[in-house]
């Protein structure tokens, strides 16, 4: 039996070794990959607390809630559940006894079991899991949308000059521009759009025209006379007709209001949602399993742009991206994250076996197959042949998708 002081020393030790390990990371790697590990943990673990608190919630017992798998580093007792973390951090887990049908449980505690919970109970904690990474995107993207920004169609500003032949500054510079102004309007025309100011200085070649710019919130009226492109040359070559100034446009990143970012959030969730749909069936479409057969077998196609752009990835490609979105920046990062969990959970929900998806599919059909007072019990086993195809299909992906992502990983999308 473990002496009482050596299980108040445990979570001790075992912080002292995460933190060891995320200093020894960090000195090696840099602080993105620890970054990254850390975040997906928790995704994780979002997902098992779904599980956890449905369970407590619905009065099933819930013996088990643990950060990992393999041997337990550290644990303890609380009430009837036991909480810790095992070894191997490759994800976490909930146990509620009852949830694989034929095993024995105990008499005086089966009404506590999920297969004897009622059908809106087990809907409820099977899909707990994907609603928390709803839940988990819902607010990212909040968060980006309030405190980062996105892209405005109706913001446009300057992200650069272009360079002249013969000329150390273009017009737009001589009149006193600067990367990130706002373009707010132009000869009075107010700017809502993107293509709004190429029009209006292109229409007024040798003529001086007023702009108002916001830089940093104040804004500034500026005069500038767009010169015609026939007497403008770009590495050798004279630009179109019309009239240029020298700048290249690009929509503005704008922060929403905390309460205006909540409907931004949705319509981007629901966007993702549907995205995530159409990439899940193209996964496990016979074409793409086509495809990353060849791209394991064929170095050419691996390397295939076109075969890239819609490769899915391992664990060990999204923590890539991951890490490259961290070091871009923290709104590439919050995009990753948001769209790694709506896939999830919309994988998650796939009604077959072993996913979450099955455990509702199999409750929805008990309950439709039962009758007043009588529960009817489905006879898993005779769907073991589709649950080990499914788990080949799984495995084939891990294992592609994870050669693929060591021997020709994606570029880098954020450049």
């Amino acid at each position: 039996m473990e002496h009482p002081s050596s299980l108040r020393q445990s979570p001790v030790a075992l912080l002292v070794g995460v933190v060891a390990l995320v200093a020894l990371l960090t000195w090696l790697v840099g602080w993105a990959l620890p970054l990254v590990i850390f975040l997906i943990i928790a995704m994780v673990m979002g997902h098992e607390f779904g599980h956890f608190i449905t369970a407590k919630r619905a009065g099933l017992l819930v013996t088990d809630f643990f950060v990992g798998f393999g041997p337990v580093l550290w644990s303890t007792q609380r009430g009837e559940t036991r909480y810790g973390v095992r070894a191997l951090l490759l994800g976490g887990y909930v146990k509620v006894p009852g949830m694989t049908w034929g095993v024995p449980v105990e008499p005086a505690m089966e009404s506590r079991t999920y297969r004897a919970a009622s059908y809106p109970k087990k809907v409820l904690f099977a899909s707990a899991g994907s609603i928390m990474h709803g839940i988990m995107a819902l607010a990212l993207a909040w968060a980006a949308l309030a405190f980062i920004g996105a892209p405005s169609a109706s913001h446009v500003g300057i992200q650069s000059f272009s360079t002249w032949q013969g000329h150390t500054q273009n017009v737009a510079q001589l009149a006193g521009l600067k990367v990130g102004d706002q373009i707010v309007s132009i000869d009075g025309h107010a700017i809502t759009n993107y293509s709004q100011p190429a029009k209006l200085i292109h229409e007024s070649v040798g003529k001086k025209i007023t702009l108002v710019v916001d830089r940093n919130g104040r804004d500034i009226t500026l005069y500038a006379t767009p010169v015609s492109g026939s007497t403008i040359k770009v590495a050798g070559k004279a630009l179109p007709a019309g009239g240029y100034i020298g700048v290249v446009l690009d929509e503005l990143t704008v922060k929403r209001s905390l309460l205006g970012a909540v409907p931004g959030a949705f319509s981007e969730i629901g966007s993702l949602l549907s995205a995530a749909g159409h990439n899940i069936v193209h996964v496990f479409s016979p074409a793409e399993f086509t495809s990353l057969f060849h791209q394991v077998t064929s170095s050419a196609a691996a390397t295939n742009v076109k075969n890239q752009d819609t490769r899915p990835v391992s664990i060990l490609g999204v923590t890539r991206i991951a890490v490259q979105g961290a070091n871009s920046g923290i709104g590439p990062l919050l995009a990753v994250l948001i769209e790694v969990n709506i896939f999830v959970g919309v994988l998650n929900m796939l009604p077959i076996l072993p996913v979450d998806g099955g455990y509702v599919a199999v409750a929805t059909y008990e309950r439709l197959r039962s009758r007043r007072g009588i529960r009817h019990q489905a006879d898993v086993n005779k769907l073991a042949p589709v649950i080990y195809a499914f788990i080949g299909v799984l495995l084939f992906l891990f294992a592609s998708t994870l050669y693929l992502d060591i021997v020709h990983p994606l570029p880098n999308p954020f450049g």
